[in-house]
């Protein structure tokens, strides 16, 4: 098992680290729109979105994985209305790939934010 740890995402914030590479695959912490120097995006849940895939992107890439080789994400939500603006961005970013997904609304999510995601990818080899 090796902790992944990049200083292009935010650092964990508690006891955990950034993800965990196992074998050939890559499971990532749950990512929320904070900036790599710990500061909270507070815009519209689009600023907020692209900030979270902007950490996912760094901490795919510091594993030796990408967007490309995801597999699975779930996506927690604050508030279930944001749902249409976040399935946008999320397909912006993963194209025509189409990993699995689960998406939840959470009554609240670390640091008052409103959407967190995480993933696991396949490592390339």
């Amino acid at each position: 098992m090796k902790l992944v740890q990049t200083n292009l995402a935010p650092a964990a914030i508690g006891p955990y680290s950034q993800g965990v590479a196992v074998n050939n695959l890559f499971y990532s912490s749950g990512q929320i729109p904070l900036t790599p120097e710990g500061v909270l995006i507070e815009g519209s849940i689009e600023e907020q979105t692209h900030q979270v895939f902007r950490n996912l992107k760094a901490v795919l890439e510091e594993a030796g994985a990408s967007l490309s080789t995801v597999v699975k994400s779930t996506v927690f939500l604050s508030d279930l209305q944001n749902f249409d603006q976040v399935n946008t961005i999320y397909g912006e970013y993963f194209g025509e790939h189409r990993p699995a997904r689960s998406c939840v609304e959470v009554s609240k999510l670390p640091k008052g934010a409103g959407v967190e995601i995480e993933v696991i990818a396949l490592i390339k080899s």
